[in-house]
């Protein structure tokens, strides 16, 4: 993750990470969770575009979505024109 570096004589600079971003699970910061109802899902993939994190994956033409990076921002809930996907408790999984 960039970090800033403040030296008051010079401008501020970013140190960038060499750690790739597979290891960044965030999932664990999330209390809400989206869940899917297939049976309504038409795979129109509006969810997979607006992620911000690019966590909605695609398999075999199906949105799925990647708990381990998932924060709970509920963006792909808002999205979806059919409201195919839910947010639910994190612990009522």
């Amino acid at each position: 993750m960039p970090r800033l570096k403040i030296d008051p004589e010079k401008e501020p600079t970013i140190l960038i990470s060499d750690v790739p971003i597979s290891v960044n699970k965030t999932g664990t910061w999330r209390s809400i969770r989206p869940k899917i109802d297939r049976e309504k899902c038409t795979n129109c993939m509006i969810c997979w575009k607006f992620c911000p994190e690019s966590c909605v994956t695609i398999d075999s033409g199906t949105p799925v979505i990647e708990m381990d990076y998932c924060k709970g921002c509920a963006i792909c809930e808002e999205v979806c024109p059919l409201g195919c996907i839910e947010m639910e408790d994190e612990e009522g999984r």
